[in-house]
């Protein structure tokens, strides 16, 4: 695609622009072959962002996905589309494009659910392109992933088995992960989202760039939980923050969250007559309820007025925690309407607050991460001849010694300190993570809550601090994060003063 026909497309924002540019401007410098690849990298920086949403067979991927977009178009039974590559992107006219492994495409019809169709009855498929007119789309490109089995460090050649060289095409753009776990905190999942990154993204996910969400917690028996006090929110968040301690540094947090409520109240399965369903429901007396919310099985076999069969579709929607907490809902305010269940059922669902971190960490801060990764496939890129790499090398430096671009030294920083590559002590790799993950001031000096003027000083001291370790003590390639850190600090202080705290 020629430069050209990229102009008219939305840039994340002024970093993006400025790898643009050092793209357009080293085109004529590079070999056809490299000139080529910066033309690929110019058409991903002109796209949405792009996640990836991965994790392990039935962790409820899909069902997250469809919560994500707003509209129940992924299929979750194992079935054929669930071992494939899915990318869902925004388009004028909803369409699906199959792409087959010699690069043809097929154009197939949603089936009558209006979801992707779980047989596709071609053979030799790669992955598919799902095309919809869903607003959330217009600024972010959602992943779908084959589900991973059990993976050890020493995976990466199977899980490369997985994706096909055109699969693994349809997900190396992905510039940002969500990582979907469910409550059995695994001792590999650490190594499982690596190998994923290493089979698809070739990136490392760390925490500019990746967040988990703990899955089905409404399975989780809070009792087992110690320090849940019998509290299911409780108890899931215990178990998501030992998650995060697990994963962490390739996750920036882990949230729980039950994704079969959200996708329920987001996709508009929900209906009017799933409402009035809960109503009779909820005039049962209190011990027939008891016991038919102790099974799925007590709860579609047990003898009411409501319908075996309105009872199973209830159950496969909002399975018993969603039934018994909008039963609790119509207790309080039996004359409840529809809107306001379904309300209830998201709340309940926690997924206001994986969506809010996603916005905060991927949709927010777009702009550097897609800069980022740009820049990560431009020096990859530059490969070849040693003139070659050296002018690509210079060209980047110049860009990254403008003070607008300094973000994208920190995101360069976090990652050397997240994967391991740049060893600090546990203290001051936390600091570093912390002022390089979150765009709230406040957070990123540790300190929310606290006065203006707390936070200014502490800018500054910590600032001189970084100053004082980069030029006494630290290695040449801790200095070289510490220089970016000290800096992230003086401009911390100076937009603290800009905002009039003293």
């Amino acid at each position: 695609m020629p430069v050209t026909a990229l102009q008219g497309q939305q840039l994340a924002g002024p970093l993006c622009a400025a790898v643009a540019n050092l793209c357009v401007a080293l085109q004529p410098q590079v070999s056809p072959r490299t000139a080529a690849g910066f033309q690929e990298v110019l058409r991903r920086l002109h796209a949405p962002l792009q996640v990836a949403v991965a994790g392990r067979i039935k962790s409820g991927k899909s069902t997250l996905v469809n919560a994500l977009i707003g509209r129940r178009v992924a299929p979750t039974d194992i079935g054929e589309c669930t071992r494939l590559v899915t990318r869902y992107q925004y388009g004028t006219v909803d369409r699906i494009e199959v792409v087959l492994r010699d690069g043809r495409r097929q154009v197939l019809p949603f089936d009558a659910n209006g979801m992707i169709p779980t047989s596709l009855g071609l053979d030799g498929v790669s992955h598919i392109e799902a095309y919809l007119t869903n607003a959330v789309l217009r600024d972010i490109t959602v992943i779908d992933t084959p589900g991973l089995g059990s993976l050890d460090a020493a995976s990466v050649a199977r899980t490369e088995e997985l994706l096909d060289p055109v699969s693994r095409n349809a997900v190396a753009g992905a510039e940002a992960v969500l990582y979907v776990v469910t409550q059995g905190v695994r001792a590999d999942d650490h190594s499982t989202l690596a190998a994923f990154t290493a089979a698809t993204a070739s990136r490392e996910a760390g925490p500019v760039n990746a967040i988990a969400a703990l899955n089905k917690v409404d399975a989780v028996a809070p009792e087992t939980v110690e320090g849940a006090d019998g509290d299911l929110w409780r108890a899931a968040q215990i178990l998501a923050a030992k998650q995060a301690e697990l994963l962490r540094p390739r996750v920036a947090d882990v949230l729980p969250v039950i994704s079969l409520l959200a996708e329920s109240a987001e996709t508009g399965e929900f209906t009017s007559a799933d409402a009035e369903a809960l109503r009779a429901l909820a005039a049962l007396d209190a011990d027939t309820r008891t016991m038919m919310l102790m099974s799925g099985d007590l709860f579609t076999s047990w003898e009411c007025d409501v319908a075996a069969g309105v009872r199973s579709r209830l159950l496969e929607k909002l399975d018993l925690y969603g039934i018994g907490q909008a039963l609790l809902a119509l207790d309080a305010e039996p004359a409840l309407p529809a809107g306001a269940l379904r309300r209830v059922l998201f709340d309940a669902s926690g997924f206001a607050a994986v969506r809010g971190r996603l916005d905060a960490v991927f949709r927010a801060r777009a702009d550097g991460i897609k800069a980022a990764a740009a820049l990560a496939s431009v020096t990859s890129l530059a490969s070849g001849d040693p003139g070659e790499r050296q002018r690509v090398h210079d060209a980047i430096e110049v860009l990254l010694a403008r003070p607008e671009a300094h973000q994208l030294r920190l995101l360069e920083a976090l990652t050397l300190v997240s994967s391991g590559a740049v060893a600090l002590a546990p203290d001051l790799t936390e600091e570093v993570l912390r002022v390089g993950s979150t765009p709230d001031v406040a957070a990123q000096l540790g300190l929310p809550g606290r006065p203006g003027a707390e936070l200014v000083a502490f800018a500054l001291e910590r600032a001189g601090w970084w100053r004082s370790f980069a030029s006494f003590g630290a290695t040449p390639a801790q200095a070289r994060v510490a220089h970016v850190v000290h800096r992230a600090y003086f401009l911390i202080w100076q937009q603290l003063r800009a905002g009039g705290h003293r």
